[in-house]
């Protein structure tokens, strides 16, 4: 756990400094599946295969209590072929020709769905693990290839070709020598992995020890996707879970043009300068009141202003104004990348823990475990940035197992989510159930 600078200020230290380490978090995650294991949450034929498209009335798709989200499609994890059924993260890729395909995370490897042009989902393949099965997998996608990460140890990073997913008619389990383009031996094990197109740069955080960062961000250049090159490391600010690298656009015009990474380092937001991959020069870095485990976050909109943060421990810990249990998020303004501000809060009207959101068109597309998907509309901002403005447009609940209490804050349901497909379809993948393709049909 990296705890909060002397630079910083006395109530942002207040904030940090009863905040988790990664250790604690990874240990509280593994009792609460060990104990579903132990109730058959994750055995063979738990759970119905859907049979048809259900619309989301009166509140309910079938068993699931949703919002303008109506459920298109539907696969198990055992349908993708995984002995473990049990999921985790979940990326998109668009072929050449508009085609949509996601890969879905699972605890013993990647599964390759397609999704249809009416949203219906076609599975078409696997990439089993590198070495052994770990409850945390992580893909993003640049170009044509897919790049996945795994605590698994000594797992690397694996290059797969999507378009090899094009002309599948059969499912496929594909080779783990053979059939990767390439795999990147730099570091072991990996928490997350963060992609910034733009740059071709994948950044993989939260490495092993033997990597040599601290588990901050490793740089890896993947210009040629068959020959990905180690291109720098950041260690200064200690371990990071989770990243998102931009080219800067924003208000602070002393850095417009420069790359910038927005790192959610366990107990503070840190904003660095990555332009230099050998030199990278930490701006700033912020704490807050309530903090318990600084997890992910996601630019609000392309003017740069402001960033919504997500804290993984503060709802089960019942910090700040999470003490409700309610999913809360954070807004900072970042006007200055030197000196972020804290704004305000949003909180969700269910009970739950926030995991991953990301931004398209004004709208935030959360992964909040056991609320499942939760749609919110973040375009008052820039008028009203404390959040007062933000309303919940739609959602959708994987998880009707704890709907009858209320809810509950605790790691079950979603791991994450995908909504940039220009059809509007979206994949949410859940931990026991499997992948949904759902469509948001809200004004």
């Amino acid at each position: 756990m990296k705890f909060a600078t002397a630079a910083l200020a006395t109530a942002a230290l207040a904030g940090t400094a009863m905040a988790e380490s990664m250790a604690v978090l990874k240990q509280r995650k593994l009792d609460t599946w060990a104990a579903q294991n132990e109730a058959g949450v994750f055995d063979i034929n738990r759970y119905a295969a859907l049979a048809a498209t259900t619309p989301c009335v009166n509140n309910k798709a079938g068993e699931y209590a949703c919002s303008n989200v109506d459920l298109i499609s539907f696969l198990r994890h055992q349908d993708m072929g995984s002995s473990t059924r049990k999921g985790n993260d979940v990326w998109g890729w668009t072929s050449s020709t508009g085609r949509e395909f996601g890969a879905v995370g699972q605890t013993d490897g990647t599964a390759f769905v397609e999704v249809k042009s009416d949203g219906s989902l076609v599975y078409l393949g696997r990439l089993p693990t590198q070495t052994t099965s770990s409850s945390w997998r992580d893909m993003k996608v640049i170009g044509d290839y897919v790049y996945i990460g795994s605590e698994a140890s000594n797992h690397g990073l694996q290059v797969f070709d999507m378009r090899k997913l094009l002309t599948i008619t059969t499912p496929k389990v594909f080779s783990i020598t053979t059939d990767l383009t390439a795999i990147f031996k730099g570091f072991g094990n990996s928490h997350n992995i963060v992609a910034h197109a733009e740059k071709n740069m994948i950044y993989a955080v939260g490495t092993g020890t033997a990597a040599g960062c601290k588990g901050g961000l490793y740089m890896v250049n993947v210009t040629n996707p068959a020959s990905p090159v180690k291109a720098g490391c950041l260690s200064a600010g200690g371990y990071v879970h989770d990243a998102q690298c931009v080219v800067y656009k924003g208000p602070d015009t002393r850095y417009t043009g420069r790359e910038i990474c927005f790192n959610f380092n366990e107990d503070t937001l840190d904003i660095v300068d990555v332009t230099s991959k050998t030199s990278p020069v930490t701006l700033s870095s912020t704490g807050y009141t309530g903090s318990s485990y600084t997890h992910q976050g996601w630019l609000a909109d392309d003017s740069m202003r402001y960033l919504l943060l997500d804290d993984e421990l503060d709802e089960q810990d019942k910090k700040g104004v999470a003490a409700n249990q309610h999913t809360t998020t954070y807004i900072v303004d970042i006007a200055l990348l030197t000196k972020p501000v804290f704004k305000g809060t949003y909180q969700s009207p269910a009970v739950s823990i926030d995991h991953n959101q990301y931004v398209l068109n004004g709208r935030s597309y959360q992964a909040n475990y056991g609320s499942g998907l939760r749609i919110i509309d973040v375009s008052s901002l820039s008028t009203a940035p404390t959040g007062s403005g933000i309303k919940e447009v739609g959602y959708f609940d994987c998880y009707p197992e704890d709907d009858s209490v209320g809810g509950k804050a605790e790691f079950t349901g979603t791991w994450s989510v995908y909504p940039y497909f220009t059809s509007g379809f979206i994949l949410l993948n859940s931990i026991e159930r499997g992948i949904f393709s759902l469509k948001f049909t809200g004004a």
